[in-house]
């Protein structure tokens, strides 16, 4: 018996139209109802998912949410993280003059600074209206070397973003998590923070075994999830990669997928 559903949101739980639907809503609903435990984990910061979890109910002392790709677990109820694993001011610089030398934008988001970019790019606007959150513009070789930072994004353009990628250096993979989580968003974690040591964080705080855990996802950025979890799910809509590592391909995020992922394996089964 399945007894946690972790839901990556942009591309997965949410329509193009970034909505919830009447049937997803109920699915979740009749699971929780069960007893199976669900929790949203996107990129977002807990800002640009808190709508979406007041509208799931998703809000009590027994919720949980995983922020930044896994950078943060945390409660609900009154934000009591159960696991953080971050960058430094020192890792923005670098990765900022990186992005710099190859013609690339980015941002990222500070603990104590919230999203922040040494410019207003296309990218960041989008990014600052999806998350909810107001733009400071801070130039990162100013940061702090100690600051605490959740993420850096390299963002721009696809193919520009592209090229970028194949001129990056492999020690960069050794150094980060380094995950790309839309065409136009590649992210930078610390080493030890993804979805699935996100995932596999709060099923320990849970006392649940991987094989009882499903994860739904699209994009490269739910890899780690999908590979952590008794049964990894890749939405019909998902990238190439992550329907070969998945064990299941449900429909597209704008055909209940995931809704039909909960109905078949949880609450039909």
């Amino acid at each position: 018996m399945y007894k946690l559903i972790a839901l990556d949101m942009d591309g997965t739980l949410l329509t193009p139209q970034g909505q919830i639907t009447p049937r997803t809503h109920a699915a979740i609903s009749a699971a929780r109802a069960k007893g199976v435990t669900v929790v949203l984990t996107s990129g977002r910061p807990l800002e640009g998912m808190t709508a979406y979890l007041a509208e799931l109910g998703l809000t009590g002392p027994d919720d949980y949410v995983i922020c930044y790709n896994g950078a943060l677990v945390q409660r609900v109820a009154d934000q009591h993280i159960i696991r953080s694993q971050l960058l430094t001011g020192r890792d923005a610089s670098a990765i900022a003059h990186l992005a710099d030398e190859l013609g690339v934008n980015v941002h990222g988001f500070s603990v104590r600074q919230g999203l922040i970019s040494p410019k207003v790019s296309r990218y960041t606007e989008h990014e600052s209206e999806l998350v909810d959150m107001p733009i400071n513009l801070v130039d990162f070789a100013t940061l702090p070397s100690d600051e605490r930072i959740m993420k850096v994004m390299m963002i721009d353009e696809e193919p520009l973003l592209s090229r970028t990628i194949a001129q990056l250096p492999a020690e960069l993979y050794e150094r980060y998590t380094v995950v790309r989580s839309s065409p136009y968003f590649l992210e930078f974690m610390n080493k030890l923070s993804n979805k699935g040591t996100g995932v596999a964080a709060l099923a320990e705080h849970l006392g649940i075994t991987a094989d009882e855990v499903i994860a739904v996802g699209d994009a490269g950025n739910d890899r780690h999830m999908i590979e952590y979890a008794g049964l990894g799910v890749a939405m019909g809509n998902a990238t190439d990669e992550i329907k070969q590592l998945a064990q299941h391909t449900t429909s597209r995020n704008d055909d209940e997928g995931v809704a039909r992922v909960i109905e078949q394996f949880v609450l039909n089964a």
